[in-house]
C-alpha cells in the first residue's frame, strides 16, 4: 500500500510512473546490439562479430551449400536385353519362305512377339529363347541351330517394337509419363526433358530415383549448373524418377528496414544488398547504416556478419555477401534516432505531468 499524503507528492508519483511507462515502451522489441567494436568485445561475448571488408568478402560470396555427387550408379550404354512384349523382325537372307508374310500389316505389326515365357516361335526350330538377351545372341543362336537344315545362313535379329522395359517420370514436371527404353540410352535429364522439363516450382536439388528397392537423391543441379556428370546418370528398366516440390528456404530481415519481412532464397542467389533493396532499403530516419547486421549458425555457434553501409563501399561489399538459408538480417536503430524518440514520446506525458502539477499545487 502506497501512502500519498500531500499534492507535491502525489505529483511526483505521477511523474515518476509516467516516466517509467514511457522508457519501458520505448525500448520494447529494441535489440540492444552495439556498432562499435569496443561495445561489442564488452557486450557479446559468446559471440563471434566478422566486419566484412574488401579483404574477406570473397570467403562469403559463394553459397555454402555445395553440390552433392550422387551415389547412384551411374551405368553405361549398353546393348538392350530383350523382354516379354517385345516385337523381333528376324530377317534369314536369301530365305524369305522364313520371315512372316505382310499381308495387309504394316512393318511394326509383323515379327515375332516375344511371349510371356519370354520365347518365341520361330520356322524349323520351334521354341528360341529371347527374354534377358541382346538381339546379337538371338541371332548367334538362331544361326546355329538353322545351320541344319541351311548351309551358313546369314540371321539378322532387330527389335521392331519396344515394349517390355519402362521408366516412370513423376512430380514436379510438366508432363509425367511413362517411357519406353530402348537402344537409345536414357540419362536422368533426357527423361526429364520428355517429361516436358521441370515444372517453376521444382527442386532440381534432390531429385530421387527409386531402384531396386532403394531411393537414391540426386542433385541435377550439379549437373546442370557445375558439370559433375555423375549427377546426370543412365537410367534402367523399372527406374522411377520423382522431382518434389521446392521448399521454401528463407532469410529473414528485421529491424530498420522500410519493409521487414522474409525472403525466399530457394530460386535465386541472393546477395544483402539485393534483399534490403528488395524490402525498399533502410529506414532512412530510424536506421544506423553502420549496424547491418547479419546473424548466422556456423558449425552451431553463433556468427555475426556486420556491415558498414554509410558508404559506397559498403553498399558494393553487399552485393558480393550471398545469404543463406535461416540468416537473420537486422538493422539497428542510431542512437541519435532513439534519443529524438524517446524526447518525442515523452513531450505528451510532460504536458500531461505539468497539469498534474498545477492541479495539484
Amino acid at each position: 500500500k502506497i501512502e500519498i499524503g500531500t499534492p507535491i507528492m502525489f505529483a511526483k508519483f505521477v511523474i515518476a510512473l509516467l516516466l517509467l511507462t514511457v522508457l519501458t515502451g520505448c525500448n520494447q522489441w529494441v535489440a540492444e546490439i552495439p556498432a562499435s567494436s569496443e561495445k561489442q568485445v564488452a557486450l557479446l561475448e559468446d559471440v563471434t562479430v566478422i566486419r566484412l571488408t574488401a579483404s574477406n568478402i570473397n570467403s562469403f560470396s559463394s553459397p555454402a551449400r555445395s553440390f552433392v555427387v550422387s551415389d547412384l550408379p551411374v551405368g553405361r550404354a549398353s546393348d538392350y536385353l530383350i523382354g516379354s512384349g517385345d516385337l523381333l523382325n528376324v530377317i534369314v537372307f536369301d530365305h524369305p519362305e522364313l520371315m512372316l508374310p505382310l499381308g495387309s500389316r504394316t512393318d511394326v505389326d509383323s515379327g515375332f512377339y516375344v511371349q510371356a515365357d519370354g520365347t518365341f516361335n520361330f520356322p524349323f526350330i520351334g521354341l528360341v529363347k529371347a527374354r534377358g538377351l541382346t538381339a546379337s545372341a538371338i541371332r548367334s543362336d538362331l544361326a546355329e541351330r538353322l545351320a541344319e537344315f541351311f548351309p551358313n545362313p546369314q540371321v539378322e535379329v532387330r527389335v521392331s517394337a519396344f515394349n517390355s522395359q519402362r521408366i516412370v517420370v513423376a512430380g514436379e514436371v510438366n508432363a509425367p509419363n511413362t517411357q519406353k527404353i530402348t537402344l537409345i540410352p536414357t540419362t536422368l535429364i533426357t527423361a526429364i526433358n520428355d517429361a516436358g522439363g521441370l515444372t517453376d516450382a521444382a527442386d532440381d536439388r534432390v531429385v530421387s530415383v527409386q531402384r531396386s528397392g532403394r531411393v537414391y537423391e540426386v542433385d541435377l543441379a550439379g549437373f546442370l549448373n557445375a558439370g559433375i556428370e555423375q549427377n546426370n546418370p543412365m537410367l534402367r528398366a523399372g527406374d522411377t524418377i520423382t522431382v518434389p516440390r521446392r521448399q521454401a528456404e528463407e532469410a529473414y530481415l528485421l529491424g530498420q528496414i522500410a519493409q521487414p519481412a522474409a525472403i525466399d532464397l530457394s530460386q535465386d542467389q541472393i546477395t544483402l544488398t539485393q534483399a534490403i533493396s528488395r524490402q525498399g532499403g533502410l529506414d532512412e530516419i530510424r536506421a544506423d547504416a553502420s549496424g547491418v547486421f547479419v546473424f548466422r549458425l556456423v558449425n552451431n555457434e553463433m556468427t555475426v556478419f556486420q556491415l558498414d553501409t554509410s558508404s559506397a563501399m559498403g553498399l558494393l561489399l553487399g552485393t558480393r555477401f550471398v545469404l543463406e538459408p535461416s540468416d537473420v538480417v537486422y538493422v539497428i536503430r542510431s542512437s541519435l534516432t532513439e534519443w529524438k524518440d524517446t524526447i518525442s514520446s515523452l513531450l505528451p506525458f510532460v504536458t500531461a505531468v505539468s497539469a498534474t502539477r498545477s492541479i495539484a499545487e
